[in-house]
């Protein structure tokens, strides 16, 4: 058995939970928040046998979109000077960490 970790962007969380309810998949469903632009994530943990975890994997690819995000950035300019100004940064789309699971049971 593996476990599914899979923090997806907020705007994607919904379509992905839909998706996976769909297709009988079912998930725990986390609020989390990025470190880079503290915004909100969606943390979802779900348990499969081996032979359905590429196509848990294919179903959160197929609705997290990677978008272009303009975020606030302040540089330095001389003494006691600064300035602030957009940098596009890329945002959205998935990030996945598939682990073993030694025992899986639901009381």
């Amino acid at each position: 058995m593996k476990l599914i970790y899979a923090i997806v962007n907020n705007d994607d969380s919904h379509a992905v939970q839909s998706s996976l309810t769909k297709n009988g998949f079912q998930a725990t469903k986390l609020a989390s928040s990025g470190g880079f632009l503290m915004a909100g994530n969606t943390t979802f943990m779900v348990c499969s046998e081996d032979d359905k975890v590429d196509e848990i994997i294919g179903i959160i690819k197929t609705h997290s979109h990677k978008r272009k995000q303009f975020v606030p950035n302040s540089a330095s300019y001389g003494v006691g000077s600064y300035t602030s100004f957009p940098v596009e940064v890329s945002v959205g789309g998935a990030t996945i960490f598939v682990t073993n699971i030694e025992r899986f049971e639901k009381v």
